[in-house]
């Protein structure tokens, strides 16, 4: 509960420390609130997951996709005051997987920059406990790997919608029995990328690129813990407060014209 304080409000550990003891006073209650180095050290150790939807009967349409948190640093007027020469900024990937029924996150992993996308897949899928009925990625999960991964994890009735790229060709198979890649090179060939994706149904992708922007406008777009082993806790937590304000107030879309 301290942790997730913390990222509401964006507080530092001691002023979080600070913030639970004042409303501990305020209702009267004799609770002890944690020192801000418990809640470092409790913190990297902190068994978190995502909050599992209730079990209904429409399968999973599943969007994933990755984004970058930049680590919390000291930042360029330090470097300007001690003349210390510029050094690389470090990037820690949040990937996500979106629920576009329910709108929640049913899946989230936070790894290091230089894991790729589909490197950090199988982890990803592993922590979804329901059928998927439609999995839906970017450019860079095209291959074979990523399909078979899927198809072997949901079934080989999971429809996939992932963007071959300009110079992609067909498989050797395309005459007898064709993938799913095969089509769609087909239809972009012939009514374009754009009308690929309207047909497709890709463009519901850009339902997990304004999640990550909610991200990083809510939780913010830097991890303030030090530690990979705190800041995969620190993502796992802004993830269930976004679920949790989800399901405080979905959006209800109507078309109008």
């Amino acid at each position: 509960m301290c942790l997730a304080l913390r990222l509401v409000f964006g507080l530092p550990l001691r002023q979080t420390q600070g913030f639970v003891r004042s409303i501990a006073q305020l209702t009267g209650g004799s609770i002890s609130a944690p020192c801000f180095s418990t809640l470092s050290r409790r913190g990297a150790v902190l068994k978190t997951g995502i909050r599992k939807r209730p079990p209904t009967d429409e399968p999973v349409h599943l969007v994933v996709d990755s984004t970058g948190l930049k680590v919390f640093g000291a930042g360029e007027w330090l470097e300007e005051k001690h003349e210390t020469r510029g050094t690389r900024r470090s990037w820690r990937k949040l990937q996500l997987g979106l629920d576009l029924l329910s709108g929640e996150i049913l899946c989230a992993d936070l790894t290091l920059e230089s894991i790729g996308d589909t490197t950090a897949l199988p982890e990803l899928l592993g922590q979804i406990d329901a059928p998927v009925a439609l999995f839906i990625a970017n450019g860079a999960y095209d291959g074979v790997p990523v399909s078979d991964l899927v198809e072997a994890r949901f079934g080989d009735q999971v429809v996939i919608i992932i963007p071959p790229p300009k110079n992609a060709v067909r498989s050797v198979n395309v005459a007898h029995n064709p993938p799913p890649r095969d089509r769609h090179i087909d239809v972009i060939a012939t009514h374009g990328r754009m009308g690929w994706q309207k047909s497709s149904g890709y463009n519901q992708r850009s339902r997990i690129e304004a999640r990550m922007g909610r991200c990083k406008t809510v939780i913010g777009p830097k991890l303030k813990a030090r530690t990979l082993a705190n800041q995969r806790t620190e993502a796992a937590i802004g993830v269930s407060i976004l679920n949790r304000m989800n399901r405080l107030g979905p959006a209800e879309l109507e078309r109008v014209a």
